[in-house]
């Protein structure tokens, strides 16, 4: 049962993954690819860890820093990118 819970985490993950970089290929502004890339990847990478973490419940401390570290990194990273893509000023 831990197993099928843990693999359907990760593969709903990597459907995440996928699903945001189809709006790559459209005609969309930069603004809307980056934010639609930004919550997939990070959705994404979270189900697959949360994925992982259900797995190998002995290395939840490391598990549990890197889901800290997606939702601050990808987060911040994802405005900053946004911010410099902006060439109003």
């Amino acid at each position: 049962m831990i197993d099928i819970l843990s693999y359907g985490l990760m593969a709903v993950g990597l459907v995440f993954w996928f699903w945001g970089t189809l709006p790559l290929l459209g005609l969309r502004s930069v603004l809307f690819k980056l934010h639609t890339l930004t919550v997939a990847d990070t959705l994404g990478s979270m189900l697959i860890v949360l994925g992982l973490l259900v797995k190998i419940p002995r290395e939840w401390p490391l598990l549990i820093l890197a889901l800290i570290s997606l939702m601050l990194w990808n987060t911040m990273l994802g405005y900053v990118l946004a911010y410099c893509s902006n060439n109003e000023e």
